[in-house]
């Protein structure tokens, strides 16, 4: 196991076995985001993609919640000179799009592992993750309506794409709680394991991407997120391009080989 140094025990990062597990550190307070984790999470994404030592990046909660969302008891204040309106919105713009965007658009495969509760702009960063899997404890809400405020970190434009618009706005305007299993069966989340083995079988089924050809998921990736908003034509033209690539890389080589001589491919040595 190798530890990564965040600068701040709000947020905990290591590798492990191709995972690069990355922790929200704040049990006490649900790991709500802040002012220090919630910048050490942007930087530990810098960090780790283009790492060659990380196939696949997990991002897991402390204790017994993945993020409650934005601290409340530091909202409505703070100090020093006020901002105007324009600066205020270009200000959140790029906590966004350094965060959640950031995420979406990461090379590496990302999977958001719920050990609880995951509200607000904590949901929004577990619907930015290519995959989510929970706890048979964990619970989504958009909880954005309990303070009066209307969303961001993507969720609006996340959660229509995966449920659909009608129960999308369902869970906007109600803010009511989606337990594991309705979760699941929503697709909201792609595995529901037991609360006891939560954290063992996170990685058991994070390991299995880790181990996988790298640069072939990358291509997937960037081919089923730009087949959401592209005409099938450009869709075409890219899968084009990504399978070329694809089979010019040693990734394919080895699965090749693998596939002939009948044993699993290692695509890391």
């Amino acid at each position: 196991m190798i530890d990564i140094d965040t600068g701040t025990e709000e947020l905990l990062c290591h590798i492990e076995d191709r995972i690069a597990v990355i922790t929200l550190n704040k049990p006490h307070k649900k790991n709500a985001l802040g002012d220090i984790l919630t910048p050490a999470l942007r930087n530990a994404l810098t960090v780790i993609e283009d790492d060659e030592r990380v196939g696949c990046v997990m991002i897991t909660g402390a204790g017994d919640a993945f993020c409650s969302g934005g601290d409340v008891s530091g909202m409505g204040g703070g100090g020093g000179k006020p901002k105007s309106r324009q600066d205020r919105i270009a200000d959140l713009v790029h906590k966004q799009v350094t965060l959640t965007l950031r995420i979406h658009e990461l090379k590496k495969i990302t999977v958001a592992a719920l050990p609880g509760a995951a509200a607000g702009a904590g949901l929004s960063i577990a619907l930015a993750c290519d995959l989510r899997i929970a706890s048979t404890n964990a619970f989504v809400t958009t909880a954005f309506k309990n303070i009066g405020l209307s969303g961001d970190y993507g969720g609006s434009w996340f959660l229509p794409r995966l449920i659909g618009l009608a129960k999308a706005k369902e869970l906007y305007y109600t803010a009511e709680r989606v337990g594991a299993d309705e979760g699941y069966r929503l697709g909201l989340f792609n595995k529901v394991f037991p609360q006891e083995t939560f954290r063992e079988d996170a990685l058991d089924y994070v390991r299995n991407i880790a181990h996988g050809p790298t640069n072939t998921l990358g291509r997937m990736k960037i081919n089923l997120n730009s087949g959401m908003d592209q005409s099938l034509r450009d869709s075409l033209v890219l899968e084009a391009e990504h399978l070329i690539a694809s089979a010019a890389d040693g990734e394919s080589g080895e699965a090749i080989r693998a596939f002939m001589e009948k044993r699993p491919p290692q695509f890391h040595k």
